[in-house]
């Protein structure tokens, strides 16, 4: 948690909804929130108790520097690794 109370989870749950044109749904699972523009996906939030992660589109280049300059951030999880990275604890 930060100093606010929310989990991380949240934080990208709030912003993203705050943003124009965002729709969001189950289409996958339950529990595993799915968020769209003009009907890509760009956001994968889970709230696995055992495996909370925030997933996010990202442009290969800027994937790799994220991967390389966070330990918290890794290729992204069952998605292509080139565009896609993954934030957890």
């Amino acid at each position: 948690m930060n100093a606010a109370g929310d989990r991380p989870q949240d934080i990208a749950r709030q912003a993203t909804l705050a943003l124009p044109g965002v729709s969001h749904g189950y289409p996958f699972t339950p529990g595993l929130d799915v968020y769209k523009v003009a009907g890509k996906v760009f956001l994968i939030v889970t709230d696995d108790p055992d495996d909370q992660i925030i997933t996010v589109k990202c442009e290969p280049e800027h994937a790799r520097a994220h991967v390389r300059g966070h330990a918290s951030i890794t290729q992204g999880r069952y998605l292509d690794k080139r565009h896609w990275i993954s934030l957890g604890p």
